[in-house]
């Protein structure tokens, strides 16, 4: 990684940035500083299996991960906690981020932003584990901008490693306006490390925020790996791959993906439909008339053409 360059992360994307994702990535394009897993969470009463599976060490090989949480009080926080640091991760993240009403409507996620009480208290307790480094993915509030603004002091009274800030509320998901101003704001004020993320698809939008925000050193890419895979090392290198390269290193990583998920996976079905989301950002690339084809394969035998 050339040294005077924002660093690069790839951000948690449920479904898609699993371990066997993560690692052949990592092998084929590389250029990223640490891979976050999609949350980890409990299910009735324990962390589910196919999670543990997921931050198994031996199952993310040669690359920095830091596992990230959901949790919606300290119960469960503790649970989560307790049982990943069990494996050795001596850094965990903490999912206040997600939008999505099937977690917040459970208080997880971005709903902990308007819950002060419950957000004050999981920071406090943070303390408890002083052998970890905690982090917070945020993002501005669930409903109001304000509600971020008003946890600063929360939040810059407790020891964190840093926070990644995306710049939307949660009702907005991932669409509209990105609020750079109330994140202006938040940087003025918080005394942590800040990470960027949102809407970073070329290189172009990497120098934007780096010109924006000095005070930025990191930022974190989810969909913009996801459709471009060769990004943070472009970035990283100033070598960017040309349309064959990239289709050639895309295939490999794909064969290797699916060669995984054949012998792991039960079924034509289950192959199918895990194989089928690893093209849904990269259509650009592929072509819509092919992303379409693949879309609309019904067994192994038609994917395959």
């Amino acid at each position: 990684m050339i040294h005077n360059k924002t660093t690069i992360d790839f951000a948690p994307i449920q479904g898609y940035t699993d371990a066997i994702y993560r690692t052949t990535h990592n092998r084929i394009f590389g250029g990223i500083n640490n891979y976050y897993t999609p949350f980890i969470r409990i299910e009735n009463g324990e962390i589910r299996r196919k999670d543990i599976r997921d931050i198994l060490p031996e199952n993310n090989l040669d690359i920095s991960l830091i596992p990230q949480i959901i949790f919606k009080n300290i119960e469960e926080f503790d649970i989560l906690v307790k049982q990943i640091s069990n494996y050795g991760y001596n850094k965990i993240d903490l999912n206040i981020c997600c939008p999505f009403p099937m977690q917040t409507n459970r208080g997880r996620g971005s709903a902990l932003l308007s819950n002060p009480e419950i957000f004050s208290n999981i920071l406090k307790h943070t303390e408890s584990y002083p052998e970890i480094k905690f982090s917070l993915k945020m993002r501005l509030g669930l409903s109001s901008p304000s509600e971020i603004i008003n946890l600063i002091p929360i939040i810059n009274s407790t020891y964190l490693s840093h926070i990644t800030i995306h710049p939307r509320i949660a009702t907005q998901q991932h669409k509209g306006e990105l609020n750079l101003s109330v994140l202006k704001l938040f940087l003025n004020e918080c005394k942590h490390k800040v990470i960027y993320n949102g809407d970073i698809s070329c290189i172009d939008d990497i120098k934007l925020i780096n010109q924006q925000f000095s005070n930025i050193s990191e930022i974190m890419i989810g969909r913009g790996l996801l459709s471009r895979p060769s990004l943070a090392n472009e970035y990283a290198t100033d070598n960017i791959c040309n349309d064959t390269e990239l289709l050639q290193k895309i295939m490999l990583m794909h064969s290797e993906i699916y060669n995984y998920y054949c012998q792991t996976l039960q079924g034509e079905n289950q192959i199918l439909m895990k194989i089928k989301t690893f093209w849904e950002y990269l259509e650009p690339t592929i072509s819509r008339k092919i992303y379409k084809q693949i879309k609309k394969s019904i067994n192994i035998r038609k994917y395959e053409q």
